[in-house]
């Protein structure tokens, strides 16, 4: 699992907010080198910092909660900014084609059947499904996504749409092994958990690594493909 703290294009503070954030900065900063106390360098620095949120519109504090209220700028369609949340990397060799196992998975309503903390999905029109999973806390979060890039028995590409409880994008790829036999399944998803990079750090802390959750995932996605006996999910 890999915290993003990406810097570049951070911009996270709406406008309005910069603008309030530079004078606002700019008062305290003047009123705090008057005073020449250690209050006041004090209270100069605290405005320095407002000053510099506004000056670059990127906040630590909305970066580390996963908080946002500047326009997303680079494009509606993404669905967790840039700066913001986790991603996770895994990949597993199943030996059935790429066919069968991109079949499989296409049928999202399968997904419950390997997702150990995923509890339904449920397919809608225009590609567009919703989804219902329970978290290491025991709260239940739901969210509506769309498959956003497809390309037969080698790739599904989702994102989370607006309103969703978890802001979610991620993508599979189905890719025959060199001896024709088997499928590589890779799996990329990046999410900005409730709570943004604090959040994922403190679940990781309580025990809930989801990059662990999405290798068990694959291991009982191989198990059920392969044996054609359902894996065991608890």
């Amino acid at each position: 699992m890999r915290i993003i703290p990406h810097f570049k294009h951070a911009t996270n503070v709406h406008p309005a907010e910069r603008w309030l954030s530079l004078l606002a900065g700019g008062a305290l900063a003047a009123s705090g080198f008057r005073k020449r106390s250690p209050g006041g360098i004090a209270l100069a620095m605290a405005g320095v910092e407002l000053a510099r949120r506004g000056a670059t519109g990127h906040c630590f504090l909305y970066e580390a909660f996963g908080v946002r209220t500047a326009p997303r700028g680079q494009g509606e369609s993404i669905s967790v900014p840039y700066e913001l949340g986790v991603r996770m990397d895994q990949s597993i060799v199943i030996d059935r084609p790429p066919e069968e196992v991109y079949r499989f998975w296409r049928k999202l309503s399968n997904l419950p059947k390997f997702m150990r903390n995923l509890e339904s999905v449920e397919e809608m029109e225009g590609k567009r499904s919703r989804w219902k999973m329970k978290t290491a806390g025991g709260r239940t979060v739901e969210w509506e996504a769309v498959i956003h890039n497809e390309l037969a028995n080698e790739l599904i590409a989702w994102r989370s749409l607006p309103g969703s409880d978890v802001d979610s994008a991620g993508s599979v790829w189905f890719k025959p092994t060199p001896n024709g036999r088997g499928t590589e399944v890779r799996v990329t998803m990046q999410f900005n958990p409730p709570g943004g990079a604090v959040g994922a750090t403190v679940a990781s802390m309580l025990g809930a690594n989801p990059e662990q959750q999405m290798k068990e995932d694959l291991e009982n996605l191989k198990e059920e493909l392969e044996s054609g006996v359902p894996a065991r999910v608890a």
